[in-house]
């Protein structure tokens, strides 16, 4: 009940955060929720910022997938928006291009209270002194397993790699139920998300402060066998998300990796993906039965990490300053869980509460509806320790190339699906461990 007045009270109510220091009557806001239900929500909170300053927002629709080429447009026609919500990758390189004012955002950040925002997102965008912007949401690839067979076979959380190993030994018994489903697709984007974050949990990286890294053999050689040894656990063919959905709804796999997004879904919330657990495709019961792990370690890594997707709202050099400042802090204050409430399944509060009220945030957060046929709070549906994982996973999130100002070059690896290949080609017998790592240092090298 606390929580829920909390939602009611910060999406309902506004006060005035700025005085006689914004003069703009207007300010462009850009962002990639174009979906139609998501737009409105984001005009919503735009009227509410200007029935408490004065101040409108025009807020404009961009294909995430345009939104390089249209800033970088912008840029060169001294026509910017005053605000921009926008992914990790463009963070560090629209701070050092000059579309970014680092000063304003990080200003905005301190008015906020930085204490009161996850680490991890802030360490992404962190330039020199300065953050490039200031975080707004996030989410935390997953180790979805089932609990109700670890726990009936005594078995430790999927943490670690030799936890993964361990619960394989116990649990995989062909077809009835399949240890894990790895991702093999070669061409698929899913493919290089999972491999990246079973690189970074063994602490591997393709690149450092200089550029390209060679990969260290012996951690890589983990990695590796740590791959074969879960893609032996999993069905032949070329498998993705679908598979790994489909085979998880089932209850014919015990662990597979997938984003928040499939949290609705296991609670039979969206009928296009329905559990078939059971007979009822609109039964909780899958969800009862599921936990998940975001921070996961190898063995030459045993902090472990979680590979993380943060938005941010980026103040831009043209901006009308304090207008946009203003508009960024009500939308991460008094407007923040409207900001969630866009889609509260892939959107994990990056600020948890405030100075007075730590978890306020994250309390509202979990009482927001989600799905799609039907909706219910994730309070509901997923106990409080499973919630703290969720959001706890922020915390540590972390991406190739940010923390060694590389993304570009990162991002460039990842999309050229060496990796993959040459993870396959081992997979599948056709290399030993040691070309393989061979081979990648070779092909990611000539990558610039």
């Amino acid at each position: 009940m606390k929580a829920l007045t909390k939602i009611l009270v910060l999406a309902g109510f506004a006060v005035s955060l700025v005085g006689t220091s914004i003069y703009a009557d207007t300010i462009r806001f850009w962002t990639t929720e174009e979906q139609p239900e998501r737009l409105a929500r984001q005009q919503e909170m735009a009227v509410q910022f200007e029935e408490s300053s004065g101040v409108a927002v025009e807020v404009i629709p961009v294909t995430e997938s345009d939104l390089g080429t249209r800033a970088t447009a912008a840029f060169a026609a001294g026509d910017l928006p005053d605000v921009i919500y926008h992914t990790l990758q463009y963070a560090l390189p629209w701070a050092e291009e000059g579309i970014l004012d680092t000063g304003a955002a990080t200003e905005a950040l301190n008015n906020l209270g930085v204490d009161t925002f996850s680490p991890g997102p802030i360490a992404m965008a962190a330039y020199g002194e300065d953050i490039a912007s200031v975080p707004v949401d996030g989410w935390t690839q997953m180790i979805v397993y089932r609990k109700d067979k670890f726990d009936e076979m005594g078995l430790q959380p999927p943490t670690t790699y030799q936890n993964v190993i361990d619960a394989i030994a116990a649990l995989h018994n062909p077809p009835e139920m399949y240890g894990f489903v790895a991702a093999t697709k070669v061409d698929e984007n899913f493919m290089s998300q999972v491999l990246e974050h079973v690189f970074l949990a063994n602490g591997v990286s393709p690149v450092d402060s200089n550029g390209f890294a060679p990969l260290d053999v012996a951690a890589t050689t983990e990695v590796l066998e740590f791959y074969k040894a879960i893609a032996e656990a999993s069905p032949p063919g070329e498998l993705y998300w679908q598979q790994s959905r489909e085979l998880y709804f089932a209850g014919r796999a015990a662990m597979i990796i997938w984003s928040p997004f499939i949290l609705d879904e296991l609670a039979g919330l969206r009928d296009s993906a329905p559990p078939t657990i059971n007979d009822d495709p609109t039964s909780p019961e899958l969800a009862s039965k599921t936990g998940i792990v975001t921070n996961f370690a190898g063995p030459s890594n045993p902090e472990g990490a979680a590979w993380g997707d943060v938005r941010y709202f980026g103040i831009t050099t043209d901006a009308d300053t304090d207008a946009a400042m203003a508009f960024v802090e009500f939308s991460m204050n008094e407007g923040y869980t409207q900001t969630l409430s866009i889609a509260p399944e892939g959107k994990f509060p990056v600020r948890t509460g405030t100075a007075d009220d730590p978890d306020m945030f994250k309390e509202a957060w979990s009482m927001l509806p989600v799905g799609v046929d039907r909706k219910a709070p994730l309070g509901d549906l997923y106990s409080q320790d499973m919630i703290d994982e969720i959001v706890g996973g922020l915390d540590v999130a972390q991406r190739w190339g940010v923390a060694e100002g590389q993304l570009s070059l990162a991002s460039k690896i990842i999309n050229s699906q060496i990796i993959n290949r040459l993870v396959r080609e081992y997979i599948d017998g056709n290399m030993d461990a040691a070309a393989t790592v061979a081979a990648l240092n070779s092909e990611l090298a000539a990558i610039n």
